[in-house]
């Protein structure tokens, strides 16, 4: 297995790898090789979801909030057998 060495990293490249490293419990060695790994496509990156992206798109209702649309539905429940005929 080969070693390489990186020379000159930038301050803000090293400080993310050393943030990503932490926040994955991983070694500073171990996180670069698998950033690597997934840019190269050696291995594929985990699904994030994405859900994070689409937070502002979502949101929930109160039950009086839900029981209010229910209702605004009702006549599209309604079969009106003249239309049918």
């Amino acid at each position: 297995m080969k070693s390489i060495t990186i020379h000159n990293l930038d301050d803000p490249l090293d400080r993310l790898l050393q943030e990503k490293a932490r926040s994955q419990g991983m070694s500073l060695n171990k996180t670069i090789k698998s950033l690597l790994a997934e840019s190269l496509g050696i291995r594929p990156k985990k699904p994030s979801g994405h859900k994070d992206e689409f937070m502002d798109l979502f949101g929930s209702w109160s039950a009086a909030e839900a029981r209010s649309f229910r209702q605004s539905l009702k006549d599209f429940e309604k079969i009106d057998a003249e239309d049918w005929s």
